[in-house]
Order: structure tokens, then sequence, then C-alpha cells
């Protein structure tokens, strides 16, 4: 029987990503144990989902019917981009931003449910790939066959709001139609002089400490700010160090089970022997008795000796 890639594909695609290997190896073993050298290639080249696409692809899987509605959401996105109608635009893009927030999080729940923790920066690859898919049709495709490997990005300058319109050149206008052309107003008078008692007193400078103080704030608030953006580097380092630890642990624990059952198969045929040579050894120990008992009887039916 042929090997069906695009079964396989789907199959391997609605695992956890610290499942796909081995069962994809699997697959592509049974294949070239077929003879099915093409389709092995074909399923060896599948490569293992992100967390990222993992939750992108339970997301299709799971909510076909919001999938649906985001799909439809998208056509009219870009069919009112296409067309400039600012108000339908401004409307949908409004309407897209919280069913993608909304989107994204019910893929996070669904694949923290499978037991696939989805961190910040994954999250947010999630909100990315949703995106595209509203943007460009080729990208709402992919998403939408719940076999991604990795996030996707939208275009570069999508934002969902209306291109500008090219100015129109002003109609040609008859110059009997053409308005009576206003008198050109008389030119503004000087303003008057202000006497000194009557103008506003100049500000005063500032004096020498307290531009000594402002700068020193101002140095105080930069500092705070760099201290802040190397806590948010840090902190999201952090997270990729946990989420890469995570992703380790998950290979580590399939490696495991899969030298476990392999034990426990060890196990099961050892035991199996052992079984076997214990019925053997039965068997041999009857016979054996047998044998000394007839040899016993002959000895006994010997006549004696003169």
């Amino acid at each position: 029987m042929d090997v069906d890639v695009e079964a396989v594909a789907d199959e391997l695609y609605g695992l956890a990503p610290g499942r796909f290997t081995e069962a994809r190896d699997a697959h592509a073993a049974r294949a070239r144990k077929a003879g099915q050298a093409q389709a092995a290639k074909a399923i060896t080249g599948l490569r293992r989902p992100t967390r990222a696409a993992y939750a992108s692809n339970l997301l299709v899987r799971r909510r076909p019917q919001e999938v649906a509605a985001f799909l439809e959401l998208g056509e009219a996105l870009r069919r009112a981009q296409h067309s400039l109608d600012g108000t339908r635009l401004r409307a949908l893009s409004h309407q897209r931003h919280a069913v993608v927030a909304a989107l994204a999080r019910t893929a996070r729940q669904l694949a923290e449910e499978e037991g696939q923790a989805v961190g910040d920066s994954a999250a947010h690859e999630v909100e990315q790939t949703l995106h595209a898919a509203l943007a460009d049709p080729d990208s709402a495709e992919r998403w939408s066959g719940g076999r991604l490997s990795a996030a996707l990005e939208p275009p570069v300058g999508f934002t969902g709001l209306p291109a500008a319109a090219p100015a129109r050149p002003p109609a040609p206008v008859d110059d009997a139609e053409r308005p009576a052309a206003k008198p050109k107003p008389a030119p503004a008078r000087p303003p008057a002089p202000v006497d000194d008692a009557e103008r506003p007193a100049a500000k005063p400078k500032p004096s020498r400490a307290e531009r000594l103080r402002r700068a020193r704030s101002a140095e105080k608030t930069r500092l705070e700010a760099e201290a802040r953006e190397s806590e948010l580097r840090a902190a999201e380092q952090e997270q990729r160090d946990h989420d890469r630890t995570l992703a380790e642990a998950d290979a580590r624990v399939t490696e495991l089970e899969r030298r476990l059952r392999e034990a426990k198969a060890v196990r099961a045929d050892a035991r199996r022997a052992l079984a076997e040579a214990a019925d053997r050894a039965r068997d041999a120990a009857r016979e054996a008795a047998a044998a000394r008992r007839k040899a016993g009887d002959a000895a006994a039916d010997l006549p004696a000796e003169p």
C-alpha cells in the first residue's frame, strides 16, 4: 500500500513538538521499508513545529468555525483596502485587533491544556501569524491548513489602514461659469508700537544652579530608562533560556520514554524465553526420570551370574 504523505503530514502537525521527530522518523522508516524512497524523503523533510506554530495549528484544528469567520474578516479587509473604503476599513481594523488578540489567547490556552507552555515571545509570534493570515491570501491558506512549522510574518508595512488616494486634478471650469475673483484684502497695518510699560516682562533665564538641577534630573531619568531596558532584555533572554530548557527536557523525556518502551519489550521477550526454557527443563527432567526407571527395570531383569 502506498504511503499517503499528506495524511502523514496532517497527523504529525497535530502532535506536540516533543513527539514530532520520533513519529516522523518512524513513518519515514516504514516508507523506506515499503520501498517508497520518494515518500520517505518527503516525510523526512517535514520540519518540527515551533511552539508558536504548534499553537497556531492547534487553533486551526480545534476552532474551525472561528477560523472560518477569521478568514472572512481577512477577505473583507483586503477588499476594503483595495477599494480605498476608509470608513469600512477603519471599522474592520478595529475588529481585527480585537479578534487577533482573542484568537491568540485561545491558541495559547489550547496549547497549555496540552501541556505545552507558550511564553510571551511565542504568543507574539502567534499574533504575527494571525496578522499575516489577514493581510495575505497565501499566508491565510498556509495557516488554515494547520501544518505550520514556523510562525508567519505579515507583509512589511501592513497596518490595515487605507492607502492614501491619489490627488485628482481640478476639473476645467468654463470662463462663463468661473466665479468672480474676490477683491484682494487690504495690506495689513503694522502693529501699533507698544509702550515699554505695557510690554509683558520677559521670563527670567534659569540660574546656573537651576540648569544644573534640570540636567541632573534628565540624566537620572535617562539612566533609569536604560536600566529598565536592560531589565527587559535580561527578562526576555531568561524567557528564551527557559523555553530552550523546556524544549530540551521534552526531547530528553521523549528519548527516555522510547528507551523505556524498548527495555519493557526486552523484558517481555526475556520472560517469554525464561518460561519456554522452564518448560523444556521440566520436559527434560520427566524424560530423564523415565529413562532412569527403564534402566533400573532392565538391570533387574538381567539373570544372576552363576
